[in-house]
């Protein structure tokens, strides 16, 4: 059992609510009337091996947007990175970026909130990324006012710059580059256990009120400020910006950086290639993201009437 899987044992259920929608799906008193936020995951979500948001999704999104529902984004990308799927969506809201750690406003560009990873513990995990076990399998990133550093120019990093559309900055020891707290800190790896060594053993060092850590997909190993987490981004979001409430929004997301929004989310969809601890927590479970699973979701949930 991975360290995710055991996590999300404890976490409470939200799928044991009563009440039917329909071919098996429960949500309690929620129906299609209480939706008026839809909050959308990129990656494994709206954008597969094509790195675009594919036709069928936006179609979808300008339905229900027609409708009176509002569309948000919420990723782990960087803002500049995510910002054209915002765009893709047509999206009015603030970006959710860097697994929340980052609320940012493209109509304005305002910073809405910014959570930062504090010094002494940026510092202390770049020590540990550094253990000579792992420094080789590893492309270590930094993420500080929206621009990517890293130590070197891997091939791991040159395919992450490709699919982002950022350029990466290589600066050598990533320790002396810290000029102010960084937003994220990642580590990649096609060392699929290596990942998830780093996370398990990293976790046994870090209590959740000292840094949130997590994997957006299985190669992906990522840190931020305890704070940050897409959760408590999309409640600030429905709750503090919109005047909404958890039943008001529905989510859809792919892999265990969700779990947070999928929970409070009043309507959580989990994607049909998600792990199965996240599958297990979601409402339903849609089709992959290359058969346009989240376009058969909004939908089976928001555009049946």
């Amino acid at each position: 059992m991975t360290d995710e899987e055991q996590q999300m044992k404890t976490m409470p259920s939200i799928t044991s609510r009563t009440g039917e929608w329909g071919d098996g799906a429960e949500k309690g008193s929620v129906s299609a009337a209480d939706i008026k936020l839809l909050v959308l995951d990129i990656d494994g979500t709206i954008a597969g091996r094509s790195n675009q948001v594919r036709e069928p999704v936006i179609a979808a999104v300008k339905a229900v947007q027609a409708k009176g529902i509002q569309v948000a984004i919420a990723t782990g990308r960087m803002y500049r990175s995510a910002l054209r799927f915002h765009q893709a969506v047509g999206s009015t809201l603030p970006l959710m970026a860097y697994q929340g750690a980052m609320m940012r406003d493209p109509a304005t560009d305002a910073v809405i909130h910014h959570k930062t990873v504090p010094m002494a513990l940026a510092m202390a995990l770049l020590d540990e990324l550094e253990r000579p076990a792992w420094r080789d399998q590893l492309s270590i990133h930094v993420y500080i006012d929206d621009q990517l550093y890293v130590r070197a120019i891997s091939a791991e990093t040159l395919d992450y710059g490709q699919r982002s559309s950022i350029q990466p900055i290589p600066v050598g020891d990533l320790r002396q580059a810290l000029s102010r707290e960084p937003t994220k800190l990642l580590a990649l790896s096609e060392n699929r256990d290596l990942v998830e060594t780093v996370l398990t053993e990293l976790r046994q060092q870090y209590r959740p009120d000292q840094l949130y850590l997590t994997r957006s997909v299985d190669t992906y190993f990522e840190a931020t400020h305890p704070q940050a987490n897409k959760g408590i981004a999309v409640k600030y979001l429905a709750e503090e910006v919109l005047g909404l409430r958890a039943e008001n929004v529905m989510a859809i997301g792919d892999n265990f950086n969700d779990v947070e929004m999928l929970e409070y989310a009043g309507l959580s969809i989990a994607m049909g290639e998600a792990p199965e601890p996240v599958q297990a927590i979601a409402d339903w479970v849609a089709p992959s993201v290359e058969a346009d699973g989240a376009a058969v979701a909004i939908r089976k949930f928001l555009l049946t009437d």
